[in-house]
């Protein structure tokens, strides 16, 4: 199938379309979902070298599972999501028991279009964003990950998380208040005058 038909093809299609043998729809796939897992996955383990591992370990389950996909049973997306979930989980589960320090992730090269002092704030801000989020237990920063970064629904979060629609809304209205409290305090220094 030509690559330009392939960005209009479901999910669920271009899995089934892999399981067929059409490695262009792995490609398309791939390229649509992965750098989404990928950003997800370092949000929840502040740690871009894991999250790397986190998110091909679950595009190959999702590569695994291809052939016996059941189609109408979960979206490609939430499946893989949840996957992702339950690696990053185990991860921070085993950091727990070794009580090891991760290493800071090095900050992005700036690409020009900034100045200098922007950059500076920018990194600010985002090392201040993922250090409340870090301070949040794990099931709150998933789900304020996955509804306030990723752009999930209530419904897709609860399917990802394996709860209900309630408990998403709980934990997520928890986990903003957190991330207020936590952040609050600093407006000024992170350059907040008068935005939000």
């Amino acid at each position: 199938m030509p690559r330009d038909t392939l960005a209009e093809v479901p999910d669920e299609a271009l899995l089934v379309l892999y399981a067929n043998g059409d490695s262009m729809a792995a490609r398309s796939l791939a390229a649509r979902l992965l750098p989404r897992v990928l950003g997800y996955a370092a949000r929840l383990l502040s740690d871009r070298t894991e999250a790397e591992d986190v998110a091909q370990e679950a595009m190959l389950r999702l590569w695994r599972i291809a052939p016996d996909w059941r189609q109408g049973e979960a979206q490609v997306s939430t499946w893989l999501y949840r996957v992702v979930s339950n690696l990053c989980t185990d991860r921070l589960r085993g950091r727990k028991r070794r009580a090891a320090t991760p290493l800071d992730d090095a900050p992005e090269v700036a690409d020009g279009a900034r100045g200098a002092e922007a950059d500076l704030i920018e990194a600010d801000r985002m090392a201040a964003l993922q250090a409340a989020l870090d301070a949040l237990p794990d099931r709150q920063r998933q789900a304020v990950v996955l509804r306030h970064i990723e752009g999930f629904s209530n419904p897709e979060i609860a399917e990802v998380l394996g709860i209900g629609v309630e408990a998403v809304e709980s934990l997520t209205a928890r986990g903003k208040r957190a991330l207020a409290l936590a952040l609050g305090g600093r407006r000024e220094a992170l350059g907040y005058d008068g935005e939000y």
